[in-house]
C-alpha cells in the first residue's frame, strides 16, 4: 500500500492560501509581514477583523456538528477548537471549493479561525491588533510580564493543521504541536498572575512518592491515590500517545507556590520532562534535552526551580520560576 506524504505547513499555505495573496506581497511576503497596514489604527479596518471572527462563530455549529466548540472569545474555547480541529475534518474542507480560490472552505476556516483566535486574546489579554496586507496576515500585539510579543497566529493555525513529520529510522515521529500548545505557550502563560492561583494542596510540606513504573493508566491510578484533589487532568494533557512516546523511566512529584501547583518531573526520551499541575489539572509542560546519563535532577530554590542535567557530555542547569517557563 502507498503511503500518502505527510501535509505540511508548507504544502498548506502554498496550496490553500499564497494563491489569493495581492502581487506586491507575493513579491515581498517578510515585507508584507513587518508592514503596518493600518499605521493609524483606523476603526473601520480594525472592524473588518472583528467581522471575520463573528463569521467563524456562525460558521462553527456547521462546521463541528456535534463537536461544536462553543466559541464564547474565552481562552477555554481556543482549547476547545484546537481539540475538534483534527486532520479528518482538514480534509473534509479542503475538499470543499477549489483549492487556491476564496470558495475554497479551508482558506475560509483558516482565515477567519485566525481572526477568532486573535480575537480572544484581545478581550481576555489586553492584545491589539497590528494589521497586515492581506488581512488574513494580521498579528496580535500581547504585552505581559515576559515582555512585549506579536503573535502570528495564521501561522498557528496553518501549522497545527499539518501532519505530524513521519518517523525515519533515526527520527522517531513526532506528534504535531496542536492550536493549544501554542496559545498556551504564547498567551496564557505569559499572562499567568502566579499569585492568584488557587491552592492545590493546603500542606505546601506535602510529600507525594514517586511513580517508579511510569505509564498512561498508571499516572491517573497515582493521582488518585496520592493527589485526589486534581480530579481531572483536562483534555489539554498529552494524550496517552504522546504521553507513551516519551517514554519516561519515573516521575517525581512536587508542590511548588506555597501548595498553588505541583510539578511533574523525570527523565525520558531525549531527556526531562516537566509537567505543570494546578488546581483545574493541567497547565504546561516543557522538554529539555539531555544526555541519559546521568539521570536529569529538579531542585526547588525558594521560588526558583533549578534542573540540572549533562548535554553533550557537560553539565548544564536551567533556572526558572516555579510556575514555569
Amino acid at each position: 500500500m502507498v503511503v500518502p506524504p505527510a501535509l505540511t505547513a508548507e504544502t498548506l499555505f502554498e496550496r490553500y492560501l499564497w494563491p489569493l495573496y495581492p502581487d506586491d506581497a507575493r513579491r515581498d511576503l517578510a515585507l508584507a509581514r513587518r508592514a503596518d497596514a493600518n499605521p493609524a489604527e483606523n476603526p473601520a479596518v480594525l472592524a473588518h477583523l472583528e467581522d471575520a471572527a463573528r463569521v467563524f462563530e456562525s460558521m462553527a455549529p456547521a462546521l463541528f456538528g456535534k463537536d461544536d466548540p462553543r466559541l464564547d472569545r474565552s481562552d477555554a474555547s481556543v482549547h476547545r477548537l484546537s481539540v475538534a480541529v483534527t486532520a479528518a475534518r482538514r480534509d473534509t474542507w479542503a475538499s470543499r471549493g477549489k483549492a487556491g480560490t476564496a470558495d475554497n472552505e479551508l482558506f475560509n476556516v483558516i482565515v477567519h479561525a485566525a481572526a477568532y483566535v486573535g480575537a480572544c486574546v484581545v478581550a481576555q489579554h489586553h492584545g491589539r491588533w497590528r494589521v497586515r496586507r492581506p488581512l488574513w496576515e494580521s498579528v496580535v500585539s500581547l504585552e505581559s510580564r515576559a515582555g512585549n510579543a506579536e503573535l502570528v497566529i495564521l501561522q498557528w493555525l496553518v501549522k497545527s493543521l499539518a501532519d505530524p513529520a513521519p518517523a525515519s529510522p533515526d527520527v522517531p515521529s513526532v506528534p504535531a504541536i496542536t492550536l493549544a500548545d501554542r496559545y498556551r505557550t504564547h498567551v496564557e502563560i505569559p499572562c499567568l498572575e502566579p499569585g492568584g492561583l488557587a491552592r492545590v494542596v493546603e500542606n505546601a510540606d506535602r510529600r507525594i512518592p514517586r511513580l517508579a513504573k511510569v505509564r498512561y493508566a498508571s499516572l491517573h491510578q497515582h493521582l488518585r491515590a496520592h493527589l485526589p484533589e486534581i480530579r481531572d487532568l483536562g483534555e489539554d494533557f498529552p494524550s496517552a500517545e504522546r504521553f507513551e512516546a516519551m517514554r519516561l523511566t519515573s516521575l517525581d512529584f512536587l508542590v511548588v507556590g506555597d501548595g498553588r501547583m505541583v510539578v511533574l518531573f523525570g527523565p525520558g526520551e531525549g531527556g526531562a520532562y516537566l509537567f505543570w499541575l494546578t488546581a483545574a489539572g493541567f497547565e504546561k509542560s516543557a522538554h529539555l534535552p539531555a544526555d541519559s546519563f546521568p539521570a536529569p535532577l529538579l531542585q526547588v530554590d525558594g521560588e526558583k526551580l533549578r534542573v540540572l542535567l549533562q548535554v553533550d557530555g557537560k553539565r548544564v542547569a536551567h533556572e526558572m520560576l516555579w510556575w514555569g517557563p
